[in-house]
């Protein structure tokens, strides 16, 4: 049974046609890629965590590394969040290996270590929203669920001529629904594995291959000659701006200070050189705010590049302070003095790379 939607599907659509011309297309071409050698729902479940914002080929490395160290549900169970945080460093957006931790947890104390095969029970673990569980479902265990994502709404857009806003959430429940209405019921797998493929290789953003396209005998806007002008999305808010002052400690024995961030927030539990609002100082008034609270005199040299970093709602401007002391004792605050080389021990956040990138630390 399928669902109802609001939207309309053609009735000159052809489902069975479209559903074989994808599939075929995707059975030729598709990528060799390391979380397809088989349907390990663990591994399609990591593949599709990291794959959230993040481009195939920075994925590839992150992905076989991971899956080496944590080959089963259980290795990754029983390892320390820093240890987990550290393997993530670089692929960004933290929180989603922080969620896959804590749900493969889950997995092993109530699943007894086998990832879950229907919708109610992936729904209740943690960073599992309405897209992982299709792909887990339709890829690992050969269900017809939607796996609904920027690219799949791209595609569907165009081939339907669908004009709804993809940037307003109930959009997204809705090409759910239309995804239901046209996909495979006896290769879901593929279906939705090739609306993917067919998103990332031929149906681009801005330039469309539509010549190379595989559906386009079925495609609306193509015939139209609307394809570029869909997607309907609207602009997002401006990013704001926030600018602190990164301050690199370093003492007699050439060690470094660093502090781990809070539990819950941004960048929650990774590690980092302290960072000071720039909204209540100026860096002559920051530096000597700094020397006061701590009784110290610091031997400064802040003639770097600042530092800029671009997160999906804000932008971080980062200027550097290099300050040496005589003796650490008197500084009060919480964290680690580490040498140099002791610095890759911990996970550090692509902000904090690029501060040890000027400064010549990695």
């Amino acid at each position: 049974m399928t669902k109802t939607t609001s939207i309309s599907i053609p009735i000159l659509f052809n489902r069975e046609a479209f559903q074989q011309d994808l599939i075929n297309w995707y059975s030729n071409i598709k990528r060799d890629l390391p979380w397809r050698e088989n349907q390990d729902p663990y591994r399609i479940w990591v593949s599709e965590i990291m794959l959230q914002q993040t481009q195939v080929d920075t994925v590839i490395p992150y992905f076989e590394q991971f899956m080496e160290r944590y080959p089963t549900v259980y290795e990754l169970a029983k390892a320390d969040q820093q240890d987990v945080l550290k393997s993530w460093e670089g692929l960004g957006y933290y929180s989603r290996a922080r969620n896959l931790h804590e749900a493969v947890k889950e997995v092993v104390t109530s699943y007894d270590g086998e990832v879950p095969n229907n919708k109610k029970e992936l729904k209740k673990l943690k960073g599992i929203g309405s897209y992982t569980q299709g792909a887990i479902l339709s890829i690992a265990f050969d269900q017809a669920e939607p796996a609904v994502d920027g690219n799949v709404m791209r595609v569907m857009s165009r081939v339907l001529h669908i004009e709804e806003d993809i940037a307003r959430p109930k959009t997204k429940t809705m090409f759910e629904d239309v995804v239901t209405n046209v996909m495979s019921q006896e290769d879901p797998s593929s279906f939705n594995q090739g609306l993917m493929e067919l998103g990332a290789l031929i149906c681009q953003p801005k330039k469309p291959k539509c010549e190379q396209c595989p559906v386009q005998q079925h495609c609306l806007a193509y015939e139209r000659g609307t394809q570029t002008k869909l997607p309907v999305k609207t602009k997002a808010k401006k990013q704001k701006r926030e600018a602190f002052f990164t301050l690199i400690l370093k003492n007699e024995n050439d060690q470094y200070f660093i502090e781990q961030r809070p539990e819950e927030g941004l960048l929650a539990s990774l590690w980092q050189f302290p960072m000071f609002s720039q909204s209540e100082f100026d860096e002559e008034d920051f530096i000597k705010w700094f020397e006061l609270e701590h009784d110290v005199k610091l031997n400064v040299r802040s003639d770097f590049n600042q530092v800029r970093h671009v997160f999906s709602h804000v932008i971080w401007e980062l200027d550097l302070i290099v300050a040496e002391l005589n003796s650490h004792d008197s500084i009060n605050l919480k964290g680690n003095w580490v040498e140099v080389n002791e610095l890759k021990a911990y996970p550090f956040p692509n902000v904090q790379q690029k501060v040890m990138g000027e400064l010549g630390l990695n």
